[in-house]
């Protein structure tokens, strides 16, 4: 095909993928954009933020093709218009066994948390792993997804598709569930596009409260089990 521009989406699997297809390649990738523009030359210009979301980045590539992983919804979706017509090309596919295995993994709260439009995240505020699972029960109520901030990643609490953030995935659900999560710029980054944000920190200062559109004082293993109990009475 030769294309000049590739593009992925900066998902779990795209990422590892993109990255593999591009040494294979011998060209550049610049990952995690969140944006994309032509400039007056025609290149292409890659753009994504650096140092934790200070500056943002715009980046040309030299080798071809140039190839790029998206952010998730960071861009604002086009009216539909049924004029436009396009091609579909389908390409045959062989995969050997022996040089490519994917094996999918089950996501907590049973939901895609690029696709969920109600997120329940944690942060730093829970105090061991197992505690996700109070996260899981109030998703199950709700038909959410469970997220989380940096810290429960890197201690290995839960699996990195689950983070939201800078480094993580790119939310924009219609209601995020803050509990125990101070709000970072890094995780800030990821979720401030939410609809609706609530956040539920012991601590009244924190910087997540900026953005919420409600917020709890209190202690995450005092509220979250009331609401549990309020959203089953309620259901029932």
């Amino acid at each position: 095909m030769k294309p000049e521009i590739f593009l992925l989406g900066a998902t779990h699997w795209g990422r590892s993928l993109g990255a593999r297809v591009a040494v294979a390649l011998g060209t550049g990738l610049t990952a995690d954009c969140t944006d994309l523009e032509i400039d007056r030359n025609g290149d292409f210009i890659q753009i994504r933020p650096a140092f934790s979301g200070n500056v943002l980045a715009h980046i040309k590539t030299r080798t071809r093709p140039q190839m790029a992983t998206v952010r998730y919804k960071v861009m604002p979706s086009l009216p539909r218009d049924i004029n436009r017509k396009g091609e579909l090309i389908r390409k045959e596919v062989e995969l050997v066994p022996s040089l490519l295995t994917i094996t999918g993994k089950d996501t907590l709260g049973g939901v895609n948390i690029a696709e969920a439009e109600v997120i329940i995240s944690g942060g730093a505020g829970l105090k061991k792993a197992k505690d996700f699972s109070l996260l899981a029960e109030l998703a199950e109520q709700l038909g959410a997804a469970v997220g989380s901030s940096r810290p429960p990643v890197d201690n290995g609490w839960i699996g990195r598709e689950h983070q939201v953030g800078f480094s993580g995935n790119t939310v924009k659900p219609k209601i995020y569930l803050a509990c125990g999560i101070s709000g970072s710029p890094q995780h800030l980054a990821g979720m401030r596009e939410s609809d609706v944000i609530i956040a539920i920190n012991i601590d009244p200062s924190a910087p997540i409260f900026r953005i919420a559109d409600y917020g709890i004082v209190g202690d995450l293993y005092d509220v979250i089990p009331k609401l549990i109990k309020k959203i089953k009475r309620c259901r029932s």
